[in-house]
């Protein structure tokens, strides 16, 4: 955790003790709690150092304006990501590749059905198509992405080249993320859910291993 944390806080000028980095950890979980509730526009440093209970000063101490602190949130979140991946690769080391792939997409699946990440996420879709600097994050995430996905499916199949595999990669991360239309709910219709999920494990597998 102070590894991810304390790479949100990149454009930071100084260190940042233990202390710093709960304090730190606070604020981004007031400006996502923010930013789901009340979108961009609702998002303001100042309510989130009422938030937090901390002075305009000190937020902008880790975080020095509203924009350094959604790129720090969706940094974050990232980087969790990047983590659960990892959990499942160690959880997993005796499964098959192709297991492994669909534990981590059913991961995301699951992560963008969570309220407040679906809409923190939607959130940011709307804003990229309006806002410069929330399209360069949002590009700035799929391709890490789609780098995540075409490195899980790579090698799959042996008669499906590199060039095809990174093309498909981002056709994957679209039909995950596609979902976040539709508002499935994994706890209010379970059901529902559970037969998306079915269904998209299903295209995945066909574009991760037949030609």
């Amino acid at each position: 955790m102070p590894d991810t944390l304390a790479s949100s806080l990149k454009h930071k000028p100084s260190n940042t003790t233990e202390k710093g980095l709960g304090r730190a950890l606070d604020i981004l979980h007031a400006g996502r709690t923010l930013l789901a509730a009340d979108g961009y526009a609702g998002l303001s440093m100042r309510r989130v150092a009422a938030e937090v209970g901390m002075s305009l000063s000190n937020v902008q101490h880790y975080y020095q304006s509203k924009d350094a602190l959604l790129e720090a949130l969706l940094l974050y979140t990232m980087e969790l990501f990047q983590k659960k991946m990892d959990s499942i690769s160690a959880a997993m080391t005796s499964a098959s590749p192709l297991e492994r792939f669909l534990s981590t997409c059913d991961m995301f699946l699951e992560e963008i059905t969570d309220p407040v990440t679906h809409a923190i996420f939607f959130e940011l879709w709307s804003l990229a198509s309006r806002n410069a600097f929330a399209s360069r994050l949002m590009d700035k995430m799929l391709a890490r992405e789609h780098k995540a996905i075409y490195k899980l499916i790579r090698g799959l199949n042996p008669a499906i080249s590199d060039a095809e595999y990174q093309q498909r990669a981002i056709l994957m991360v679209a039909q995950v993320e596609g979902l976040m239309l539709f508002r499935l709910s994994k706890s209010k219709r379970r059901a529902e859910f559970l037969a998306v999920q079915a269904s998209l494990r299903k295209v995945l597998v066909t574009l991760a291993t037949q030609p």
